[in-house]
């Protein structure tokens, strides 16, 4: 049998990612699917499911930016971020419990998100250009998932699978970039009461907006800008922790405030039915 084309294994890939997604039930690595390394063949595999999400009818509101710690770079052999695309059916209000089986391996990390009031369509943006476009900021939590079996995942695996991203929860106070070092913010984690992570703005890639400019670079040249409205979750300021049924996490981040979540038990899930 000979090797399948790298477009036949593009399809091969994006096909099991969203079996594991549609079932509950992991898959084994895709980076076994793909080209040893091929970066470029993952985001081929994102791009489907970008493209079948937007076919089914759901709405595009902006990207996330992944492995922006240097820690999990050097863990995954990579020296540079990723990001993922975000769309409205993953975000979960404050106050409003994630149903069981709704994801399939949650971890959760606190970020700095921002909405963009104007585009951002240079290849070469500015810190300038960046902070003119930005609205405002909000705390967030990214709730991080995987579609593949025990997180047993390299950067193709991640790229592929939308960049691990699962839901996200947004802080109702947004804030003016004038009114908050983001390289300096500093971020604490708690998960039922207890500290879980701790981290900096100078953690995300030394600032936050260092991240969201690179993130606006690279889709400029993609062709494929970010755009007035978007939000952008910049990546995580501390280390991730793992969720299960019952658990509440709440994040604090200086000068932006505070941004809470609940995973539903399923007995709680059922009493309320």
């Amino acid at each position: 049998m000979s090797a399948p084309k790298p477009a036949d294994a593009v399809r091969e890939a994006a096909a099991a990612l969203r079996e594991a997604a549609r079932t509950g039930v992991p898959c084994p690595p895709v980076r076994t699917l793909l080209p040893e390394g091929d970066v470029e063949a993952a985001y081929a595999v994102q791009s489907l499911h970008v493209e079948r999400s937007l076919a089914d009818g759901r709405r595009l509101v902006g990207r996330k930016i992944g492995l922006t710690s240097p820690a999990v770079q050097r863990q995954l052999g990579v020296g540079r971020p990723d990001f993922g695309a975000l769309f409205a059916d993953m975000a979960v209000p404050e106050g409003q419990p994630i149903a069981p089986g709704r994801l399939l391996q949650p971890k959760v990390e606190a970020e700095v998100a921002l909405v963009l009031g104007t585009d951002l369509p240079h290849h070469d943006p500015t810190v300038a250009d960046l902070l003119r476009a930005t609205a405002f900021a909000l705390p967030a939590l990214e709730i991080v998932d995987s579609r593949i079996a025990d997180w047993d995942i390299g950067i193709v695996d991640t790229v592929a699978d939308n960049a691990s991203c699962g839901l996200y929860v947004l802080g109702g106070t947004s804030v003016p970039l004038d009114r908050v070092d983001l390289r300096g913010v500093r971020m604490t984690l708690t998960k039922n009461g207890g500290t879980v992570s701790r981290g900096t703005g100078a953690d995300c890639l030394g600032s936050p907006l260092t991240a969201a400019l690179w993130l606006a670079s690279t889709l400029a040249g993609l062709g494929d800008p970010l755009k007035a409205g978007d939000l952008v979750l910049t990546g995580a300021l501390g280390p991730m922790a793992v969720a299960a049924e019952g658990d509440e996490f709440t994040a604090h981040i200086e000068g932006l405030g505070t941004v809470s979540t609940a995973f539903a038990s399923a007995t709680t899930q059922g009493a309320r039915a």
